[in-house]
């Protein structure tokens, strides 16, 4: 037996996965929650072979629920069950080391056959988002140019950036500078726009 835990903030959806998983003979629901904290919570009460996630949850998302699992319960295997489906969040799943990522557009016996192969140490992704995954780009930033563009996309001048990375204003510039050229940006705007749907920017 597979003792499966979900955790999705739609309690309709939530409710009808329940019911699709409740059908299968070889799996068990042993919770069902509805944000990335209780995940965590639940799952280590119930002890879960696998736990399907959605990404987009009230506070702790999915995926930050998926990492922490792997350090409090590693026997727990993750699989994403999400709508979105942008590289950003492809690129931190398939760092964070779940098992699977799958679309909820995806066929109900889709989701059955992953937990089974995820429960099995196996990896499953979502077949429309292969090429995705084929086409996602190494990061190129730095850790400085990161924290120098972090604190640009939370609105900072760079006269602050400076101040409060301890830097001068001239190296916050020309930093600025590398990062619209390695982003191949059209300005410091679309700088972090790239670097957040590209998931360089959590």
């Amino acid at each position: 037996m597979i003792r499966v835990l979900l955790a999705e903030d739609q309690h309709v959806i939530r409710s009808g996965l329940v019911a699709l998983l409740g059908l299968e003979d070889d799996l068990e629901v042993v919770a069902d929650v509805g944000d990335g904290d209780a995940a965590v919570s639940a799952a280590l009460v119930h002890r879960p072979d696998v736990a399907v996630l959605d990404i987009d949850m009230p506070g702790t998302d999915g995926l930050t629920a998926a990492a922490r699992l792997r350090e409090k319960l590693p026997s727990c295997r993750t699989l994403i069950l999400t709508a979105n489906g942008a590289p950003g969040q492809l690129r931190r799943a398939l760092d964070s080391g779940v098992g699977g990522f799958l679309l909820k557009t995806a066929p109900p016996d889709d989701l059955v056959a992953a937990i089974r192969t995820v429960h099995a140490g196996q990896r499953v992704l979502d077949p429309s988002l292969a090429v995705t995954a084929w086409d996602l780009a190494a990061d190129p930033l730095t850790p400085r140019e990161k924290d120098v563009l972090r604190l640009l996309a939370d609105g900072a001048e760079p006269s602050e950036i400076a101040s409060r990375l301890h830097l001068s204003a001239g190296t916050v510039r020309n930093n600025l500078t590398a990062i619209v050229a390695k982003l191949n940006a059209r300005g410091r705007p679309d700088a972090v726009r790239i670097a957040r749907e590209s998931g360089w920017l959590c």
